[in-house]
C-alpha cells in the first residue's frame, strides 16, 4: 500500500492518533518540517500535536479535495505526493475525507482508511481549546471561516464518519483501542515506547476500513 488515509473532524483528536503512529519506521516522514508543526497545551502541558502535511480546502495542500470527484486518480495522487520526497507509507490526512469514504475505497481499495470520531460538541470544544482560529498550522481560516461554519462542518464530517462506520461494520471495519492495535491492523512497525495512546482513555473512537 502507498497511503494510509485518515479522516476526522476538527477537534476529534485525530492529530494525536496520527502522531502516535507517525514515528513508525514504516512511515514516510519527509512531509515533516518545523513550519508544519503546532504546539498546544489543551491537555495541561505544552505538546507537539500537529505535525506533517494536512490536506484540506484552504490549507497548504488539498485545496481541491472538497470536489474530489472532479479529479482523476493521477491528479489526486500528484497532490497527495507533493509534500513527500522519501520512501515508505504516506499518511494523508484530511477532514473532508469524512464525506468521501466510498470514493477513497473505490479508487484506492488496497489503502486503509483510519476513521476518528468524537461527539460534535466534544470536537468543537476541543478545537476551540486547542487554539481555534489562532492555530498556526494548519490554517482553518479560509474554508471554516467562523465558529458557526466550523460547527456545521464538524457535524457534517462526523455524520460522514458515522455513516461509514455503520456501512462498513460487516464489510471489514475493525475497531481499535490503542495505537499499537492500530499499527497491527495497518501492518506497520510499532513506534518507540514513548508513543503510546489508549483511545478509550482519550475519549476517541478509532476504526479502520
Amino acid at each position: 500500500m502507498k497511503y494510509i488515509f485518515v479522516a476526522g473532524a476538527p477537534g476529534s483528536k485525530w492529530s494525536s492518533v496520527v502522531k502516535n503512529i507517525y514515528y513508525s519506521d514504516s512511515i514516510d516522514r519527509s512531509d515533516y518540517s518545523d513550519e508544519r508543526t503546532y504546539y498546544h497545551d489543551a491537555s495541561g502541558e505544552m505538546q507537539l500535536m500537529h505535525l506533517g502535511a494536512y490536506f484540506d480546502p484552504g490549507m497548504e495542500f488539498g485545496t481541491m479535495l472538497d470536489n474530489m470527484y472532479s479529479y482523476s486518480k493521477k491528479d489526486l495522487e500528484k497532490e497527495f505526493d507533493r509534500p513527500f520526497s522519501s520512501t515508505g507509507i504516506r499518511i494523508i490526512k484530511s477532514h473532508v475525507f469524512a464525506n468521501n469514504i466510498n470514493f477513497l475505497k473505490e479508487h484506492w481499495p488496497e489503502c486503509p482508511i483510519v476513521l476518528v470520531h468524537r461527539s460534535d460538541d466534544s470536537c468543537l470544544g476541543w478545537w476551540v481549546k486547542c487554539g481555534h482560529f489562532n492555530i498556526t498550522y494548519p490554517d482553518y481560516s479560509s474554508y471554516y471561516q467562523n465558529l458557526k461554519v466550523m460547527a456545521n462542518k464538524i457535524k457534517q464530517q462526523n455524520q460522514g464518519i458515522t455513516d461509514a462506520m455503520w456501512y462498513y461494520k460487516h464489510k471489514g471495519l475493525k475497531e481499535v483501542y490503542t495505537n499499537l492495535d492500530l499499527c497491527n491492523v495497518l501492518a506497520i512497525k510499532w513506534p518507540n515506547n514513548e508513543y503510546s495512546q489508549n483511545y478509550l482513555n482519550n475519549d476517541v473512537k478509532v476504526a479502520v476500513i
